[in-house]
């Protein structure tokens, strides 16, 4: 009996253990990595990053500059059910211990613009409210032809990659609604 109570009690404290775990990774931390060129040179393919999913949970808004995890689906609502599936699938431990693959929908960008800001985009430069940005985590200049300028809405923000010049981002997809906003890039390990 006493074999019994001791491996029920294993199995309670790894259940319970597992559970925080997933909760610390759909709410507050998750390792991910990064896929793709387009936030060269300031992060590159393959970095095992983290991100902070607190401004996701509590509804918060990133501030210009910072780099965060979207979903790039921005003209379909997400659920719940896509931050469980997020966190099981997007994630460095199911890459590494499963060999899941993360879907491509999910990027990691630099927020240009938020709610109201108008953007301009001449020759090399973006312009901000009618201020030249000074970008110098870009890779090399981008060439910006046929750009329309952007009015960001209510609730959204734009956002771009470092490597303009390989990056899908705001330019093609429009501004991303504040719920598409998944997490906030820490630092890589």
């Amino acid at each position: 009996m006493k074999i019994i109570e001791e491996l029920a009690s294993w199995v309670a404290h790894f259940l319970a253990a597992l559970v925080l775990a997933l909760a610390l990774c759909l709410f507050v931390l998750q390792p991910t990595y990064v896929e793709g060129r387009s936030m060269e040179d300031t992060l590159h393919d393959g970095d095992k990053v983290l991100i902070s999913k607190l401004l996701h949970t509590f509804g918060g808004e990133p501030e210009y500059g910072d780099i965060v995890i979207i979903d790039s689906r921005v003209n379909r609502p997400r659920t719940f059910r896509d931050d469980l599936r997020e966190m099981l699938t997007v994630n460095l431990f199911t890459r590494y211990f499963f060999g899941l693959e993360g879907e491509s929908h999910y990027w990691i960008k630099r927020v240009i613009g938020k709610e109201g800001d108008y953007l301009e985009f001449r020759g090399c430069t973006v312009f901000r409210n009618g201020v030249p940005l000074e970008e110098p985590y870009v890779r090399e200049a981008a060439e910006y032809k046929d750009l329309e300028p952007v009015k960001v809405p209510e609730d959204c923000i734009f956002v771009m990659g470092d490597n303009r010049n390989d990056s899908r981002d705001s330019r093609h997809i429009g501004c991303v609604p504040l719920s598409h906003v998944l997490g906030k890039y820490k630092f890589n390990f």
